[in-house]
């Protein structure tokens, strides 16, 4: 072991710098996303989230490891892929994002609520990156109230966080504004706060 990730605090940049100029640093932090110990987990996750932000097309290569974490039993390792995913969006040249599209999005109703809501806090992002499927994405965000979950005002404060990312290069703005207003008076403290920060920046 190269590093010492069960230590509950560690410096995230400076692994992740490691990892920049080390292969095996890299492959130990990949390793660790599929640890059986919390903390190993989590310290790993947080540095390649970090490198995913820093660094998007040193993880591209291995854009298919964070795809298969879609598709896992564990709610955490769903977890990661849609947060890495999402990040790696701003480099994917080669459109594989277009072909998981349906898969990513359809974990707006994953038995996980974590999960769930963190597709839809991290959907803008990639209507950032991808301006060719802004329509699509903005009607998921607009359509989070027909989810399964039963804490729906809360999933609407991840649709307001997602429109800021790309609201100025929309052409769905009403809709959106329509949608915000809403949400003024909902009984989420989040999703209220979110929607007034939104009005206030964004409404006429």
């Amino acid at each position: 072991m190269l590093l010492d990730l069960n230590k509950k605090s560690v410096d995230i940049e400076s692994i992740a710098k490691k990892a920049l100029e080390d292969e095996e640093t890299l492959s130990e932090l990949l390793e660790g996303l599929l640890s059986n110990k919390d903390t190993i987990r989590y310290n790993s996750f947080k540095v390649l989230e970090h490198l995913s932000q820093m660094k998007p097309e040193l993880l591209y290569l291995y854009w298919d490891k964070f795809v298969e974490k879609l598709n896992s039993d564990n709610s955490f390792q769903r977890y990661h892929g849609v947060f890495i995913i999402a990040n790696l969006t701003s480099v994917d040249n080669e459109k594989k994002f277009e072909k998981i599209f349906d898969k990513y999005c359809g974990l707006v109703e994953d038995r996980s609520f974590i999960v769930a809501v963190n597709v839809v806090g991290n959907l803008g992002k990639i209507a950032r990156a991808k301006p060719n499927l802004q329509a699509k994405i903005t009607s998921i965000l607009l359509d989070v109230g027909r989810t399964s979950h039963k804490h729906k005002d809360l999933m609407k404060s991840g649709s307001i966080q997602s429109f800021a990312e790309y609201f100025d290069e929309t052409e769905n703005k009403e809709k959106i504004l329509e949608f915000v207003r809403k949400q003024l008076d909902c009984e989420s403290p989040k999703t209220r706060k979110l929607a007034k920060e939104f009005i206030e920046k964004w409404g006429e």
